[in-house]
């Protein structure tokens, strides 16, 4: 598949405007597990004709108010460093995000009308060589890329060690608000030590956490090697307003004894749904184990609460398991069920004994993403399991920095067979949009379980 042609017209590293703290900063468990990799996203704008004249570059007012946003957000400027046992410690040092400017000469419509991330856009969005030191690799990459037509891509990349989804939007939101001219509405709470970082273990964990374990095999086979190796494709599947209502109708009808509590979700039925049609597509035997990996928010779960802009990771994954077989013959609310069950696992207490767990680990990395990149060891979360993460809580659409709301925002490419990400539409119309990435081999009869059966009994 062809890449579109960039060419990078300047990189430079942006450094807080103002002298900042400077020294090792603790993380907490949960910062140092699961992804590691930076997560990407970029966005698409149409800038007014002011904002493209060369007294008012759209690069000098991001890197303005990029240096004077990093002053509260100051843990982004700095770099991480391995210690004993594939643990992680930031150094708050102030090295700096980075900033590239670049220019393609396609047309940003040719782009939107049809857009799906794929390795066609991989220019738009910044790269990331995790063969370097890891003192080297900087927290956040922004890439500016303009277009001949005028448009403009705003992407970015940034390490998930240091943000989760909702302290990564957070910093977006002020960073823009600042560009606009405007003053900075809420700091980060930066104490990590709400999460007990740094603290020696004191006790055992008090639950077992079969969601360390490692996840199941295709039967027959002892490793993932050879699904890692298959070639996977993505997809934006849309889910109207009056489809997402179907699907989480289906699922709340023909409920049970064991279906007690609340209505299920929106993310309970959708999650159901994605992982029911995994099976289906990928065509497992009816005893094949398989896992659902559902990334959590753990801020209201803990007592006391976290505070609403904890900047880190307060995020944990939990695990929904089945047979596939089972999961097909009977109805959505059975999957909706197990996804229910394992949210229902993460309590306050459950939080704290998974931090414990952690802490009583002499080795991380069978738990960081990371080293799948370099030596296929880490999570890999491929047939038959899938992960279902949502980001349809997070405010992630209309970001202004003074040119205008964008046209689009989606995910970078998603690279691993198994993930998928749940959005909100960019029509504010309650639409979702499902971004998957799956093996080339399944994604045709995916799509057709995917939507065939929001209108079928199956």
């Amino acid at each position: 598949m062809w890449k579109m042609e960039v060419i990078v017209k300047s990189c430079c590293l942006v450094q807080p405007a103002e002298p900042t703290w400077n020294g090792p900063f603790s993380l907490s468990e949960l910062d140092q597990i699961g992804v590691l990799t930076h997560v990407p996203t970029i966005y698409f704008y149409k800038p007014t004709k002011n904002w493209l004249t060369p007294e008012h570059t759209i690069i000098k007012t991001l890197k303005n108010s990029l240096s004077r946003v990093l002053v509260p957000f100051y843990p982004l400027a700095g770099r991480l460093c391995w210690l004993d046992g594939d643990r992680l410690e930031l150094n708050c040092n102030a090295e700096g995000v980075q900033l590239i400017e670049a220019e393609c000469e396609a047309k940003l419509d040719e782009l939107v009308n049809d857009f799906a991330p794929s390795l066609k856009f991989d220019n738009l969005i910044p790269h990331v060589n995790y063969h370097t030191p890891i003192e080297k690799i900087p927290l956040m990459i922004v890439q500016l890329t303009k277009f001949q037509c005028g448009g403009i891509t705003l992407s970015w990349t940034i390490s998930h060690v240091v943000a989760d989804g909702q302290s990564a939007v957070h910093f977006i939101s002020e960073w823009a608000r600042l560009t606009r001219g405007e003053p900075l509405q809420v700091a980060p709470f930066l104490d990590r030590k709400v999460l007990r970082a740094g603290e020696p273990p004191v006790r055992k964990p008090r639950f077992e956490h079969f969601e360390f374990n490692p996840l199941p095999f295709l039967i027959g086979k002892s490793s993932n090697e050879n699904e890692m190796k298959k070639k996977t494709t993505i997809a934006m599947l849309k889910l109207t307003k009056f489809q997402v209502e179907k699907l989480k109708n289906k699922a709340n009808r023909k409920r049970t004894s064991d279906d007690i509590g609340r209505a299920y979700s929106r993310y309970e039925a959708i999650a159901g749904h994605i992982w029911r049609c995994a099976c289906k597509a990928r065509q497992h035997a009816y005893e094949q184990p398989t896992s659902l990996i559902i990334c959590m928010d753990v801020r209201k779960r803990v007592q006391p609460p976290l505070p609403q802009m904890y900047f880190g990771n307060a995020i944990m994954d939990v695990v929904a398991t089945g047979l596939s077989g089972e999961l097909v013959a009977n109805q959505l609310n059975y999957a909706a069920r197990k996804v229910r069950e394992a949210i229902d696992r993460v309590t306050s207490e459950y939080v704290h004994s998974t931090i414990d767990f952690l802490k009583n680990q002499k080795e991380f990395s069978r738990y960081q993403d990371i080293h799948a990149i370099r030596n296929n060891v880490g999570p890999f979360y491929g047939n038959p399991n899938i992960g279902v993460i949502s980001w349809i809580a997070l405010p992630m659409h209309d970001l202004n920095f003074g040119w205008g709301k964008e046209i689009l925002m989606a995910p970078g490419t998603l690279d691993c067979d198994g993930d998928s990400l749940i959005l909100r539409g960019q029509d504010g119309d309650d639409s979702l949009v499902v971004s998957l990435c799956l093996q080339v081999d399944h994604l045709k009869s995916f799509k057709k379980f995917f939507y065939g059966d929001i209108v079928t009994d199956n």
